[in-house]
Formats: structure tokens, C-alpha cells, sequence
């Protein structure tokens, strides 16, 4: 069982920056990926960005050139930079590791509210 804190949400105008950070129970290192999803109110989840334990990334094309998401594996924990937001940004965002067979963890979420 892994446990991930999420941390780094709040409230911030259109435009601005919010770090997210998620620290992970054990460490990251033999995940085969981490991600950041979000779920935004009345929509379904989303996947934001991935890293994978290579270190290759992805993201939805919503936020490509917006996001970046960077792990510390001697911190067990992964970020997601967030630059440039805009109100549909607006959601909770969960991180989540790929643990080989065992499958998802999911952390509880961090709450990004973007005004307008």
C-alpha cells in the first residue's frame, strides 16, 4: 500500500502560478509512471501529464507549454508546475502512481481554483 499526499492547491487570478506536490509513502523510484488527473465540476476525469520512470513526458493538450511535471526520487515526490492559468484550470487535482500488477494509487486531491 502506498500512500500520496497532494499539496500546492489554492486560489490564484488567471494569469498567475501554482506548484503542486506530491509526496509519495515509499519511494517513487520502481513506478512505472506518475500522473496528475484532475476533475473538474460536472466533467469527468482528466489525465493532465505523466512522467514515466525513463523521465519521458506527456500532457493533455490543454495545458501543453503551461505545465511541467518533474519528479525528485530521493524526495518521493512529484510536482506539477503550473503557469499561465486560466479558469478551466479549475479543479481537483490528483496525483497517482503505476505500481507494476499492484496497479493505481490515488491521492486524495488538492483543490486550484482560477478566477477570472
Amino acid at each position: 500500500q502506498v500512500q500520496l499526499v497532494e499539496s500546492g492547491g489554492g486560489l490564484v487570478q488567471a494569469g498567475g502560478s501554482l506548484r503542486l506536490s506530491c509526496v509519495a509513502s515509499r519511494s517513487i523510484f520502481n513506478f512505472n509512471a506518475m500522473a496528475w488527473y484532475r476533475r473538474a465540476p460536472g466533467k469527468q476525469r482528466e489525465l493532465v501529464a505523466t512522467i514515466f520512470s525513463g523521465g519521458t513526458t506527456n500532457y493533455a493538450d490543454s495545458v501543453q507549454g503551461r505545465f511541467t511535471i518533474s519528479r525528485d526520487n530521493a524526495k518521493n515526490t512529484v510536482f506539477l508546475q503550473m503557469n499561465s492559468l486560466e479558469p478551466e484550470d479549475t479543479a481537483v487535482y490528483h496525483c497517482a502512481a503505476l505500481d507494476g500488477p499492484a496497479g493505481w494509487y490515488w491521492g486524495q486531491g488538492t483543490q486550484v481554483t482560477v478566477s477570472s
